[in-house]
């Protein structure tokens, strides 16, 4: 098909295309930027303008675009193998990402079950988890725990263990019932705590869950030390740490969901890993090929792995499959990804970078009167806009504040996707000062026009 230089991609894109999460009436008034192509933490549009991508493209850019490492593999993969059905073959990049991963994961796990995008990894956990118990001698072990604000994915498992209304709410009479565990809040503390200075007394909700409801549930999913659809919600280490003990006490499995976590993005390689102690069960996805390709994995330990090894005739295997299990062009990818890591430079750097991003954040938005709460982990910061701060009253959701400063932060070259209101900062690890220096400056003056514009509308009605 012929396209000339006048084509208007963006017309014929809504005249086909449904695009995620999107109210698509919206596009009426805001189009489709048609992405022509992307350098480290830039994309340029067809009209020639250059935005940041301060949210690495729904946070799995994780070493710039188009980074010529990872690409020179992919396009070398690509004229050697580009598929292969994973049912009793194999291939040699997905079996040295293993070897590779099996150095780096939290101690403990060693068996990998691929698939290929976060939601369907969290349904293999669940699984894997469900089956087990069945197996082992616990077949009233059938629900499954998570935190409120959770998120875990989009299929109906995941939703089911989430508890972000937004994404869940109208499904609610198809998804499974779960039991839900009060996720801890750092900002809003009913303890009156302040985040880091605390022995997390919010432990005692799930000790109270687990007392009333441990022996019928298989597993706990939880995202590791940040809540990111909830709003970047960050939380002590400490509560993994007694989570672990928790779940031991009563044959509970500990999934992780590590898909926005893992790869650095928390200042480790893993969240878990600033906890000191190991899941059951670890779901990665995102930053594992650095954007580039769809992989997920479902990391799990011998002792799980060895509940479903038996004779074929006793239906102990785990029947369960995707087409794109460890696809070699994706597992090429992945490859790359962790040769880049390995020395510990990028994430070295990331780190010292993190610092001044953070300092940068605070001293520019902490002193505006609807600034609630600054958040950070690793390069990840979130500014919680308030109507109160006093009270950490929220703006009603029908204003959408977080969605117009999200529109006027593009016109100046910066791509942020408020959470609400919710303003975030997720960028690749490769992300350097003086893009931070514009980028929290556009962000910053988008927010105040806004709010500003929201006061002098209120003064008018």
């Amino acid at each position: 098909m012929e396209y000339d230089k006048n084509f208007d991609w963006a017309k014929r894109d809504l005249e086909l295309i449904w695009h995620p999460c999107s109210q698509m009436k919206d596009y009426e008034t805001l189009v489709p930027i048609v992405i022509e192509r992307g350098e480290g933490v830039y994309l340029y549009d067809t009209e020639g303008n250059r935005y940041i991508d301060v949210i690495s493209s729904w946070w799995c850019n994780l070493l710039g675009h188009c980074n010529p490492q990872i690409s020179a593999a992919v396009k070398q993969q690509a004229d050697t193998l580009e598929h292969v059905i994973f049912a009793n073959f194999t291939h040699k990049k997905v079996i040295e990402l293993c070897d590779r991963l099996i150095k780096i994961i939290p101690k403990g796990l060693c068996k990998f079950n691929f698939a290929d995008n976060g939601s369907s990894a969290i349904e293999m956990a669940m699984k894997m988890s469900f089956q087990y118990h069945q197996q082992t001698g616990n077949p009233q072990k059938t629900k499954f725990m998570a935190l409120t604000d959770a998120y875990h994915g989009e299929t109906i498992g995941a939703l089911s263990v989430g508890a972000v209304d937004l994404y869940s709410e109208i499904y609610k009479p198809i998804l499974m019932n779960t039991i839900k565990v009060p996720a801890p809040d750092c900002y809003r503390c009913p303890y009156g705590k302040l985040h880091g200075n605390c022995d997390c007394e919010c432990f005692e909700k799930a000790e109270e869950v687990f007392e009333k409801f441990a022996d019928e549930t298989c597993a706990i999913l939880v995202e590791p030390l940040l809540q990111g659809s909830a709003g970047m919600k960050v939380y002590p280490p400490m509560y993994l740490t007694k989570l672990r003990a928790l779940c031991d006490k009563y044959n509970v499995h500990l999934i992780a969901d590590e898909i926005a976590t893992g790869f650095g993005r928390t200042g480790k390689m893993f969240a878990f890993d600033h906890a000191g102690v190991s899941p059951d069960i670890m779901c990665v996805s995102k930053g594992l090929t650095g954007g580039y390709m769809p992989m997920a994995i479902a990391i799990t330990t011998q002792k799980i792995y060895d509940a479903f090894y038996a004779d074929y005739s006793t239906g102990k295997a785990f029947m369960h499959s995707h087409t794109y299990s460890g696809n070699p062009l994706a597992a090429s990818a992945a490859v790359e990804v962790l040769k880049i890591l390995e020395d510990g430079t990028v994430l070295k750097r990331a780190n010292e970078n993190a610092i001044y991003f953070h300092d940068l954040i605070k001293n520019t938005f902490a002193n505006h009167p609807n600034v609630g709460d600054i958040r950070h982990i690793g390069l990840i910061n979130a500014i919680e806009i308030v109507e109160d701060k006093a009270e950490k009253k929220s703006f009603s959701r029908k204003f959408r504040l977080g969605y117009q400063i999200y529109k006027k932060a593009l016109k100046r070259g910066v791509l942020l996707r408020p959470l609400g209101d919710i303003i975030y900062f997720n960028p690749p690890l490769i992300f350097e000062r003086k893009d931070m220096d514009y980028a929290v400056k556009v962000a910053y003056e988008c927010m105040v026009e806004v709010l500003e514009e929201h006061k002098s509308l209120s003064l008018q009605s």
